[in-house]
């Protein structure tokens, strides 16, 4: 009997203390525990939902066309001639580069607002580390500015969609085409096969040739014996028959237009030739246009400057 009664006496002692430590100390083991597990789980609610609709505006969808909705109201400076495919992969790539940005960001204010709620749930004074974090970006933002330009002019190239994959661009140094487009970097691809990386803060201005249409520019040097008119109009003729047959009738969009002589030296003229184009056709119709003029104007009998080489001064002995 006495047994059982100091048993119960000291698990009343027990109970008591517990009772009397737990709600001394209920905000630590109770209280503030699930304040933070509520704003964690909050923070990783909202950033599932967000990525769901960041998701959904920026992939197309299967019934829903072949533009993402995020890019519906954005200007799409795709080549007109430029085959689905192509269109659809360029179209794509802006759609994910631009998710991937808005993701990263929702998750940067989500991850701080958890980390500023927490500290304030534990009761410590959050001024001074806004302050501190304040200071730091500033920081940051000056030792990284090169860093932040990239990033800054990377996002608003695609969503301007400046230029593409595939596209023939001059970007100042750089001129080819583009292999590559990201926030920081854009690759090009010379004429010589050389790989350019190019950060996008230092393009000051973009030549796209591969937009919307191309113009293919002929210049046609005559001997200033030849007669002139008698040299536009079989140019013409020449480049009237090669755009109409099969090798260019796909790639022009216009008539050859013979513009006159564009300059006058002592030794000879120039003449002036344009063609509408599609994009990245221009060279193709250029060089086959030269062609078939040069036949033209040897079928014809029209003179070229220095036709058998330019002749050196004989030496005064």
């Amino acid at each position: 009997m006495d047994s059982q009664r100091i048993r119960t006496v000291g698990f009343m002692a027990t109970y008591t203390t517990a009772f009397e430590w737990t709600e001394t100390n209920r905000e630590w083991l109770i209280e503030n525990p699930i304040r933070i597990v509520g704003y964690v789980i909050v923070a990783l609610v909202a950033r599932f939902v967000c990525s769901r609709l960041i998701d959904r505006v920026t992939r197309r969808r299967p019934g829903e066309g072949s533009m993402p909705l995020l890019l519906r109201h954005l200007r799409d400076r795709a080549p007109s001639g430029a085959s689905r495919a192509v269109i659809n992969q360029r179209r794509s790539q802006r759609a994910r580069t631009i998710g991937s940005v808005l993701k990263s960001v929702v998750s940067i204010v989500l991850l701080t607002w958890v980390v500023l709620a927490i500290l304030s749930v534990l009761g410590v004074n959050i001024a001074p580390f806004i302050a501190s974090a304040g200071v730091i970006g500033l920081a940051i933002g000056f030792g990284a500015q090169n860093l932040v330009r990239d990033f800054v002019t990377g996002i608003f190239m695609l969503l301007e969609d400046q230029y593409g994959v595939g596209d023939i661009v001059d970007l100042g140094e750089a001129v080819g085409e583009v292999e590559s487009v990201g926030l920081r970097i854009t690759t090009v691809r010379d004429v010589d096969g050389t790989l350019w990386y190019v950060r996008n803060g230092e393009i000051a201005r973009v030549g796209n040739m591969s937009q919307e249409y191309a113009v293919a520019r002929v210049e046609l040097p005559v001997a200033l014996t030849a007669d002139v008119d008698r040299a536009q109009e079989v140019a013409l003729a020449a480049a009237h028959a090669a755009v109409e047959s099969d090798a260019l009738s796909e790639h022009v969009t216009g008539e050859p237009d013979m513009l006159g002589v564009q300059e006058l030296s002592a030794d000879q003229l120039i003449l002036r030739m344009t063609v509408t184009t599609k994009p990245n056709s221009q060279w193709k119709v250029q060089r086959t246009l030269r062609r078939e003029i040069l036949r033209a104007y040897d079928e014809h009998g029209i003179e070229l400057p220095y036709p058998r080489g330019q002749l050196l001064a004989a030496s005064p002995n």
